[in-house]
């Protein structure tokens, strides 16, 4: 039923996968062919989601979606069948396909399509069917394992396979273990057995020689009878007898291995000499080997008379030798009588030896049983040594694989991290390489926006900035306001925006970068920094901060030394601190001791009975007495810190709070150490760990209760970073401290700095003083733990076999134990914290100091000793440095003078005098103070000056009194004639005015300052921004304008319109009419009317891109561009402009302060720098707040070109673009008028400002006569210009009457005290006035040096704008004058094209293209089709010298294959059958023509060369031979052949298919070189060779079986057929083998076939047969000659098995043809038996395989070889020949002749 359901699917249905019996379980198991199916017989529709795949997913889908379609077909389907067959039931998708086979049958028959069977279903069974099919899919889910579950069942048996091998490995390690320890004790044994033989043998020896030294009394002789010497006489001949026959058998023991050594000898030198062996297998040599063998039985004989001989002189002398000791005898014998004692002498002497020898024995056992003491002593003692030994090895064993297991551990942790850190470096690595790719990217974007233009530094330096920021170039997100928001991208847009900001601003304020001087202003320096204005600014910041550092430490530096040692677990900390403590007085703090000891104080109840000296280990209040701690252990359970400290209270409180601590009255009356013992055993018992803010504070505690100057360090403490800031925090209080010098920092000035720059804050002193980190390495810190658990493990087996051990012991191996378990972790959690640490101990103060530890213990400890010692000198050295400078300090404070009058300058001086008067009528009761309160102003302004450095090199305040001059000017008493001028304010040497101020001043104008900064330095930002972005734009604009008007150069022409027109109308001239002068004449106007439309288009094009390329230039984007540009810095003006004004504002205001006076309302407006007007709307002055200049663009008409204006041009001058240069030199101009009214409108102020003090002046002094205002000698002649315009307006404003009347002063006395003091305070007011006045100077040239820097780069930037704008321009005019020339040229090569094809009367068969500038005639298009070519006829194979087609071969191959299906047939049938074909040849076409001629004779003569051991024929060989000619193959050839087929063959099975034998491919190929025929009504040559390989598949496959199979070794050894017989089968023996076998060599000679052969074919009757036959001959010669190489020494010795020998000599086979063949199986079964018995003698009992080079030395072998004639080729050909030569000489044949050839 299986293979009809086959047949059913792979004929019929044709599925897309084919199906098997064996395999069809497996083919329908996920249920895709069965939905194939139903979809080719169209009820499936969802065929499209069924899925290939094997999972369980995909089977739920398929079965799903049928089970619908299968109910409707009336097909039994539920779940359980579903089950069935995904599970590959046997049985279960027959069952289902049969029964589906039969439905759709039926199905079939009616006709209905499958909408058409659902339509007549019931609406409730539809219903009842969905319901049925959701049911069935949720119970198949069930039925279904997941496919995770699959994998997971997969992966768990890979593991459990896993597992058993490793239990089988483990198995196996312990059984060789176990046979190691057995073989040991065997050895062992071994020792002891020859131990005790040796002590045996010693004690025998001894024995031994006490039974010598016994005398031994012979008994007396015995009568000598006859009988008794006749025995004697017997015996001795016996035994002689004996000796004799045991040499004998010696001597021809040696005899035999002396001639079997020869035999070996002769036998390898004959395996060695191929001679030999050739002389002793050749038939002809039995003379030789008959005297060999007589030769032989000579050597025998003469061999046997030498041993005779020596036979007899051995026994002459052993006859000899035996009378030498008879005599010997006699004499001994007859020295025995005359010795004889008397037999009393013999009794006594014999008691005496009794005696001594029984006392001999009592002693020799005694000594015995003191040795069987002590060895069995020795032995107890050995058992427990080894007892111990083997549980120390046992033990080390154990230790050993621990010691294993961690490192494994370890390295996987380390590999773990190292892969973090590989991805962390990965990562970091990726993304610069993104970054890198986005700034090649970049770059290449600005070279495409700028035609391949080098790159501005100033971009390139943002882009680099952007790189080494790591923040990305591209753009993330916009910043527009309104469209972004607060995502990732924003902020990191944000920051970039502000990075470009920040260095814009700085290269704008240090005048770098792109903003540094020009050319033309490199002359003048820069403006340089003013001090005055940043010592007034220092002075307010000061005046708002109060100092810190007033509040001076009023306790002594300590000469403690503090520090900590650091390192991993097992590092020796502990060790080193402890040699450290015993040389040292310093205390040791260990965190786990002091954990220990708190919890100790909580379970002793220990309470707070005083106060303790507690530590002061920082600035700010201790903490005092035991009512402080308790107040703070209410609050919190953790100590707290100084106050300063970031460890808050309430945070403590909330800890202890939170862990469920309740403080009471009894609790709080502990300490503060038992407070935190309590609150760290209560987290332990809950089995947390002690958070580090307690671990410090348990710290600090102890650290506070020790003496002030006690040492200490702390070991192992901190080990993380956060321990280490708590605890840097607890004893010195960083953080406030931190937080202080970044808010003083943050306030300082940035745009002005003072002449004493503010100190950086010292870095802050750390809490250690000293820290050394132990460092080792991972495997160091396991081996060290290694040693102490061997360490351990000895102690244990030492005390094993005591019974005792310590509790010390048991603690300690417990603390071993939980060390070893958490070690891996230690380690880690070091390396990860370490990082981290050491920059924190490094960074501020490099305090770190790393030590090698791995070395020993004691140079370790000396290492230590010698860097604590060192710590020790550095700490006294600084600690009394300290103390000097602080009281350097004092002195200096007690030492100070008062302050004296400040030195002025020449303008005060000449003022002096008339000032004086001025002051003296200021002095009244309404208006001035009394001198006492100037004199007690003074006094504040001394108090404040006092103590503080004002001038920058460090000398007090009016350490210089400038000399005064006599009334007489007389000179000066000092020896030098002219003393240096008076200092510049603002200078080094000037003493800045330091007078009181209100205390509300510095709180109004510092806020005032930091606005004023902060507008001004957001001000230039983002105008430098706009700038920036602006730039961008511009480009992006330039880009977008040269890529849109060569897009409009490229826009569609339709000149191809009218080109294939003119084409279609020459095409379709008629041929008879091409040579016709008139036609001719047509088509050339034809051409020229063609040329003159393109070139009107092209005109036409030219216009409009000229139109195109003035509204370009004629748009208002330039305009708009230069515009906005000027106005971006005109706003760089104006932020100049305001900084001025507002800082001249702050210097009124603070002088005015310090001169006691109001501030003035400045109702003034702040000056605006007026901007362009980018529109042309009218609006009224009302609405503007900023004033606008309208633009005034001058027509072309009007302008002259100016030489600037001609070098921007860079060649002959453009119309067009005239325009653009005057409006340049129209921006140019507003540029520099805007620029002189901002610098004007400074000047103006700077004038104001001073016009202003003389008004005060004025309005302050009283009117004075002409001879106190006459004009003082001076060298300042900026000072008298400030005075004139003052006066100017003085005078003005009297002569106008604004003046108020002057009251007279009555004269007031005035002492000379009073006097002074009105002379100082006005030498102040002028010194204020002059630092107030150079102040703004100073302000002023900085301001106008800016404004004239921003000009400059305005019209650098405005005219690099317009270049690049005019370049643009110009490159669109170059591009369309091209583009024109371009045109015009390929319309000349149409017309040329055009008329060389009228010339020559040919049509235009290939397309002419002609686009915008391009002409070519396309070649792959064609506007008429080619003429249809003739087909070519099939090729046909033709007869060629009497060679079989393959048509006829296939015939052939078919009648045969009928008959003899194995291939066998007998000669005579054979015969028989070739004749009826011959004669019966007429209409069949089964053989050639040439074949025709063939005779009976002939016939039998060819079935002769092919017959097989002289009865049958293989017709196979004999078809091979008649497809001949093909190519023969080498050998080669045919074993890479083979090796091809057993590729192909995966299974091993040594037969493939018809398509692994063409993908496996001959030793030739078809004959693709073939010619192929011009004529293409001649056919193509036919392929023969091709053709042949698929008949040689027909011809030796398989056909019964279903696909047909090829047993490709079979076939190769009909093609191992060759010629030389010999040579065929030493081929079809490589073959088999499947190596080359080496042929043996031999003399040549000829067969008897050869023989035979020639007899046949008479010379006189063939000449060209016996041609052939003698150049087969010589052929066969030079091969042999060419193949007698040299043979290794190794050769042949592949193995061979009898089968395969069988199956070469023909002997493998079954016949099972006919009966007939009974004789042909005869011979087969005595080859077998042959080789059987050659196997069995070659040494092959079991029939083995044997070597080959063993086999081939067989004569039975050697001759089968020589004689075996089945792999000869026989030469059908010759007959062919023969024939043909015969019935062209002799048409009629005479019956004689007849007769002869029939015989």
């Amino acid at each position: 039923m299986s293979e009809i359901l086959c047949h059913w699917l792979n004929r019929d249905l044709k599925v897309s996968r084919t199906v098997s019996p064996k395999s069809f379980a497996k083919a329908f198991s996920n249920g895709y062919l069965i939905g194939e199916v139903l979809y080719k017989f169209e009820l499936q529709s969802d065929f499209s989601e069924f899925s290939e795949s094997r999972g369980s997913t995909a089977k739920l889908n398929n079965f799903s979606r049928l089970e619908p379609t299968l109910h409707l077909l009336g097909v039994q389907f539920d779940q359980n069948v579903a089950q069935s067959i995904i599970t590959e039931k046997p049985g279960a998708a027959t069952k289902l396909l049969y029964q589906l086979y039969i439905a759709l049958q039926k199905k079939k028959k009616t006709g209905l399509t499958g909408l058409e069977i659902q339509t007549m279903q019931p609406q409730t069974n539809i219903r009842l069917q969905e319901l049925r099919s959701e049911a069935f899919r949720e119970r198949l889910k069930n039925l279904i394992p997941r496919q995770t579950d699959f994998n997971l069942m997969r992966v768990t048996c890979r593991f459990q396979e896993k597992c058993k091998q490793m239990k089988e490995d483990l198995a196996r390690m312990n059984i060789e273990k176990f046979e190691k320890f057995q073989k040991l004790e065997e050895e062992q044994r071994h020792f002891n057995i020859e131990k005790q033989r040796l002590n045996r043998r010693r004690q025998n020896e001894i024995m031994a020689k006490i039974q010598a030294a016994i005398i031994q009394i012979p008994k007396p002789e015995s009568n000598r009878t006859l009988k008794a010497l006749e025995a004697q006489k017997l015996m001795k001949k016996k035994k002689e007898a004996e000796d004799v026959a045991n040499e004998i058998k010696k001597f021809e023991a040696l005899i035999k291995k002396d001639l079997q050594a020869k035999e070996s000898a002769s036998k390898t030198s004959l395996e060695t000499t191929d001679q030999t062996t050739t002389d002793l297998l050749n038939t002809y040599s039995d003379d030789d080997y008959i005297k060999k063998i007589q030769k032989r039985l000579e050597e025998d004989a003469f061999a046997r008379e030498q041993r005779e001989k020596r036979r007899r002189r051995l026994l002459m002398d052993q006859l000899i030798a035996h009378e030498a000791q008879e005599e010997a005898y006699r004499e001994e014998q007859l020295i025995h009588r005359l010795m004889r004692q008397s037999q009393q002498e013999r009794r006594i002497a014999v008691q005496l030896m009794h005696v001594r020898h029984e006392k001999e024995v009592l002693w020799q056992n005694r000594i015995f049983r003191e040795k069987q003491y002590e060895e069995r002593r020795l032995k107890d003692f050995q058992d427990a040594l080894d007892r111990e030994a083997a549980l120390a090895k046992q033990a080390k064993i154990d230790f050993a694989e621990q010691t294993f297991r961690e490192k494994e551990i370890h390295e996987k942790m380390a590999a773990e991290r190292a892969q973090a850190r590989f991805e962390k470096h990965y990562g970091i690595c990726a993304e610069i390489l993104d970054q890198i790719l986005d700034l090649c990217t970049k770059v290449a974007d600005y070279r495409l926006l700028t035609n391949n233009s080098l790159i501005p530094h100033k971009i390139m330096h943002d882009w680099k900035e952007l790189f080494f920021s790591g923040n990305p170039i591209y753009e993330q997100t916009s910043l527009k306001h309104g469209t972004a928001e607060a995502t990732g991208e924003y902020f990191i847009e944000l920051e970039k925006r502000n990075l470009l900001d920040r260095n814009d601003y700085e290269d704008y304020k240090n005048m770098v970068g792109e903003w540094a001087l020009p050319e033309d202003m490199a002359n003048s320096s820069p403006p340089s920094n003013n001090y005055i204005l940043g010592h007034v600014l220092q002075r307010l910041i000061e005046k708002s901060i109060p100092s810190q550092d007033a509040a001076a430490e009023t306790e002594s530096p300590s000469y403690a030394v503090k520090g900590c040692l650091l390192g991993k677990t097992l590092s020796g900390k502990t060790t080193v601190l402890k040699a450290l403590q015993e040389d040292f007085p310093i205390q040791v703090l260990s965190i786990d001791t002091l954990v220990l000891e708190a919890i100790r104080a909580f379970h002793d109840n220990e309470q707070a009975s005083g106060v303790k000296p507690i530590r002061k280990e920082h600035k700010g209040d201790p903490l005092s007495g035991v009512k402080e701690i308790r107040r703070q252990a209410q609050d919190s359970l953790s100590v707290p810190p100084a106050p300063g400290t970031s460890i808050s209270l309430q945070e403590g409180a909330k800890n202890g709070e939170a862990e469920g601590v309740k403080p009471s009255d009894s609790f709080l009356s502990l300490t503060v150490r038992a407070q935190l013992g309590a609150k760290s055993e209560q987290l332990l018992k809950k089995g947390r760990s002690i958070p580090d803010i307690l671990l410090v504070n348990i710290l600090v505690n102890a650290i506070k209760n020790m003496p002030v100057n006690q040492s200490w360090v702390l070991d192992g403490f901190p080990m993380t970073l956060n321990q280490a800031q708590l605890l840097e925090e607890a004893l010195t209080g960083y953080k406030k401290k931190c937080k202080e010098a970044e808010k003083k920092k943050a306030q300082m000035p940035t745009l002005a700095l003072g002449p004493t720059p503010s100190k950086e804050a010292p870095p802050l002193p750390s809490a250690f003083d000293f820290v050394v980190l132990l460092d080792i390495s991972d495997n160091t810190s396991l081996d060290r733990m290694n040693d102490i658990i061997a360490k351990e493990i000895s102690h244990e087996i030492s005390h094993e076999n005591i019974g005792h051990c310590g509790a010390s012991i048991s603690q300690d191996k417990s603390v071993d134990r939980n060390l070893r378990d958490q070690i891996h972790h230690r380690i880690v959690g070091f390396s990860d914290n370490w990082s981290s640490l050491e920059e924190w101990f490094t960074e501020p103060q490099n305090i770190l100091t790393r030590v090698n530890a791995e070395m020993d213990e004691g140079a370790l400890c000396q290492k230590v000793k010698e860097i604590f010692s060192t710590e020790i000198v550095n700490k006294k050295a600084k600690v009394e440095k300290k103390l000097e400078e602080k009281e350097t300090d004092k002195k200096a404070a007690s030492a100070e003078a008062p302050t004296t009058a400040s030195p002025l300058s020449p303008e005060a001086e000449k003022d002096k005098e008339s000032h004086l008067h001025r002051e003296i009528s200021k002095i009244s009761p309404g208006k001035g103070r009394t001198p006492s309160e100037i004199q007690h102003g003074k006094q504040d302004s001394q108090h404040e000056v006092k103590g503080k450095k004002v001038s920058p090199k460090g000398k007090p305040q009016g350490g210089k009194t400038p000399a005064k001059k006599s009334p007489g000017g007389s000179a000066d008493t000092s020896p030098t004639p002219t003393a240096p001028g008076p200092p510049k304010p603002g200078s080094e040497e000037w003493i800045y005015v330091n007078e009181p101020i209100p205390e509300e001043l510095p709180s109004f104008l510092v806020p005032y300052w930091e606005l004023i900064e902060k507008s001004y330095i957001n001000h230039i930002k983002t105008v430098l921004r706009y700038l920036r972005e602006n730039q961008h734009t511009i480009l992006s604009y330039l880009y977008e304008t040269r890529t849109s008007f060569k897009e409009f150069l490229r826009r569609p022409d339709h000149k191809q319109n009218f080109v294939s027109q003119w084409q279609t109308d020459f095409n379709s001239v008629p041929e008879d009419l091409w040579e016709d002068e008139e036609t001719k004449a047509e088509l050339h106007q034809r051409v020229n009317d063609l040329r003159d439309r393109l070139w009107d288009i092209c005109d036409a094009r030219k216009e409009e891109a000229e139109q195109e390329r003035l509204d370009i230039i004629n748009e208002s984007w330039l305009q708009d561009s230069v515009g906005i540009t000027m106005n971006h810095f005109f706003s760089l003006m104006q932020a100049e402009v305001n900084r001025f004004q507002d800082t001249k504002r702050l210097l009124q205001d603070y002088y005015r302060a310090m001169e006691s006076k109001i501030p003035l309302e400045d109702n003034k407006k702040f000056t605006r720098v007026p901007l362009i007007q980018l529109d042309s709307k009218d609006i009224s002055e009302n609405q503007l707040r900023i004033p606008l200049v309208p633009r005034i663009s001058t027509s072309p008409e009007n302008v002259t070109i100016k030489p600037k204006v001609k070098a921007l041009l860079k060649g002959k001058i453009d119309p067009s673009l005239e325009g653009l240069e005057a409006n340049f030199e129209v921006d140019e101009k507003i540029v520099i008028d805007t620029w002189q009214q901002a610098s004007m409108a400074i000047s103006h102020m700077v004038a104001a400002e001073i016009h202003q003090r003389h008004i005060e002046e004025e309005k302050e002094t009283p009117p004075v006569d002409s001879k106190e205002k006459s004009p003082q000698s001076g060298t300042n002649k900026k000072a008298k210009k400030e005075k004139e315009a003052p006066k100017k307006k003085k005078a003005e404003k009297k002569g106008k009457g604004k003046s108020s009347p002057v009251a007279e002063v009555s004269p007031i006395t005035i002492s000379p005290e009073e006097l002074a003091e009105i002379e100082k305070k006005n030498e102040l007011k002028l010194k204020i006035k002059e630092e107030h006045l150079a102040a703004l100077h100073l302000e002023e040239v900085a301001t106008q040096f800016r404004l004239e820097l921003i000009k400059t780069k305005a019209l650098a930037v405005l005219e690099e704008l317009v270049t690049k704008v005019v370049d643009v321009y110009k490159f669109m005019e170059k591009w369309l004058g091209q583009r024109y020339l371009n045109e015009m040229a390929s319309i000349e090569k149409l017309t040329e094209v055009a008329r060389y094809y009228i010339e020559t009367a040919t049509k235009i068969q290939n397309e002419i293209y002609l686009g915008q500038e391009d002409f070519y005639i396309n070649g792959d298009i064609k506007v008429f089709p080619d003429a249809i070519p003739p087909t070519r006829p099939p090729p046909v194979e033709k007869e060629e010298n009497g060679t079989l087609t393959i048509e006829q071969l296939d015939n052939l191959r078919d009648q045969f294959l009928d008959m003899a299906p194995k291939g066998i047939i007998g000669n005579k049938a054979f015969t028989d059958i070739l004749f009826d074909l011959v004669t019966l040849n007429f209409g069949t076409n089964n053989f050639p023509s040439s074949w025709m001629h063939l005779t009976q004779p002939d016939l039998q003569e060819i079935t002769s060369l092919l017959t097989v051991n002289s009865e049958f024929v293989d017709w196979r060989k004999f078809l091979m031979v008649t497809a001949m000619p093909w190519p023969m193959p080498l050998e080669e050839e045919l074993l890479e052949t083979l090796q091809r087929f057993k590729y192909m063959d995966e299974t091993q099975t040594g037969t493939i298919t018809f398509e692994q034998y063409k993908q496996a491919g001959l030793w030739f190929t078809g004959d693709e070189d073939a010619k192929v025929p011009d004529n293409p009504l001649d056919p193509l040559p036919f392929n023969r060779q091709e053709h042949l390989i698929e008949f040689f598949f027909r011809l030796f496959a398989d056909n019964e079986k279903d696909p047909p199979l090829l047993d490709y070794t079979q076939m190769l050894l009909y093609f191992a057929c060759h010629p030389d017989p010999m040579e065929g089968v030493y081929r079809a023996l490589s073959v088999a083998v499947g190596t080359h076998i080496f042929r043996q060599i031999e003399t040549p000679m000829l067969t008897a076939e050869k023989t035979s052969l020639s007899t046949v074919s008479p010379n006189e009757e063939f000449p060209e047969a016996e041609e052939n036959v003698t150049r087969e001959e010589r052929e066969l010669k030079e091969e042999k000659d060419e193949k007698e190489e040299e043979i290794p020494e190794n050769a042949n010795t592949e193995k061979i098995s009898l089968e395969t020998l069988l199956k070469v000599f023909g002997g493998g086979n079954e016949v099972l043809d006919a009966n007939r063949f009974a004789s042909y199986l005869k011979i087969e079964n005595i080859y077998a038996e042959n080789f059987i018995k050659t196997f069995q003698d070659l040494g092959a009992k079991n029939l083995e395989p044997i070597e080959v080079n063993i086999l081939l030395k067989h004569p039975y072998v050697q001759d089968l070889i020589a004689n075996y004639v089945d792999y000869k080729i026989p030469d059908i050909k010759m007959i062919l020949q023969r024939s043909e030569h015969a019935q062209g000489s002799d048409g009629e044949r005479s019956p004689s002749r007849l007769t002869e050839e029939k015989k």
